[in-house]
């Protein structure tokens, strides 16, 4: 089969098509045709040598999420058939014409949605569900603010908030990404870098503060976060493209009785990941069959275009998911 294999870590140019094995099936997984796959920053931190797979995923070949159709079961497989349209996350590889994945980690596409379009849904849509439902316990009538609302996780986090019933802040450096938040629902936008937020969030709420904050930026916004956040908030932190330190005033943190936590999908043991998984699948199902959630593409490109993919991602002139397709 072909992949994507990163030759050595760098720039996009680092990025090669060839031909590798196809994998098998083993006991209670499923080997997926790979009609399409979708961009995430952890693929360009992995491209430069930054962010390497997690064990027992190919360290050379990135991509963490899929669309396809089921074409071999390995022993004891019940839930799939060959032939069905599935799409899931992986720690690694799905930027291959074909992957193999554990049975219970994969989703049904619903009929409705083209298998481009779902290839853009597991990584966004499972982590923003996990972060603002699992994590935060985001509840109807709250305030939740999104940074990087713009941005593939950031847009499913919008969707995911309004069909919570909660009110929506969103950050971004650039106004035309705020733009298409807004017609997309966004109740209030905020351009704003790391400390001028907290002021628009004040006014936004007569003074109540964020109930909730969605971090995909981190760095220096967690003195923006706590200031912006209202007693008993939440944030939690799910990007760090801003970078990975920043200074904590722990007052704040203690006189607001806040919670701060961390998380991230890739790491995290198979059963975990179809907690998550399936968490995500009994809340949007029929969410996604409807169009109440839609995934939100900017661009699909051909997979021999991957590199120009990465630029694009790279250079954040993406609102939206960047897929790439067979």
């Amino acid at each position: 089969m072909k992949a994507v294999v990163i030759r050595e870590p760098g720039g996009p140019g680092v990025l090669d098509l060839r031909e590798v094995e196809t994998p098998l099936p083993g006991p209670s997984r499923i080997r997926v045709r790979v009609a399409a796959t979708a961009l995430n920053r952890a693929d360009l931190l992995q491209r430069r040598g930054r962010y390497p797979a997690p064990p027992g995923w190919p360290a050379d070949i990135p991509g963490l999420e899929y669309a396809g159709v089921v074409d071999a079961a390995g022993a004891g497989v019940t839930r799939w058939r060959v032939g069905d349209r599935v799409m899931g996350l992986v720690g690694g590889g799905a930027c291959a014409e074909a992957v193999v994945v554990h049975e219970d980690e994969a989703l049904p596409v619903p009929p409705s949605l083209p298998l481009e379009a779902a290839a853009a849904v597991p990584e966004a849509f499972i982590t923003a569900h996990d972060a603002l439902v699992t994590q935060m316990q985001l509840r109807g009538g709250e305030w939740v603010l999104i940074h990087g609302a713009g941005s593939g996780v950031g847009t499913a986090a919008l969707q995911i908030s309004l069909c919570l019933g909660a009110r929506t802040m969103g950050t971004s450096r650039s106004a035309w990404k705020l733009e298409r938040c807004v017609a997309d629902g966004l109740e209030v936008a905020i351009e704003a870098g790391p400390g001028g937020f907290a002021e628009a969030v004040a006014r936004a709420t007569d003074g109540h503060g964020a109930d909730g904050v969605l971090d995909l930026v981190g760095g220096s916004y967690l003195r923006g976060n706590l200031a912006a956040l209202a007693e008993r908030g939440r944030i939690v932190i799910v990007g760090l493209v801003a970078g990975a330190s920043c200074e904590l005033d722990m007052r704040t943190l203690m006189r607001k009785r806040a919670t701060l936590r961390g998380t991230t999908l890739r790491s995290r043991s198979l059963e975990e990941k179809v907690e998550a998984t399936r968490a995500f699948g009994d809340f949007a199902g029929p969410l996604l069959e409807t169009g109440r959630l839609r995934p939100v593409v900017h661009a699909v490109l051909p997979m021999e275009e991957v590199r120009a993919a990465h630029e694009m991602l790279e250079a954040d002139r993406n609102y939206g998911k960047v897929v790439l397709s067979w």
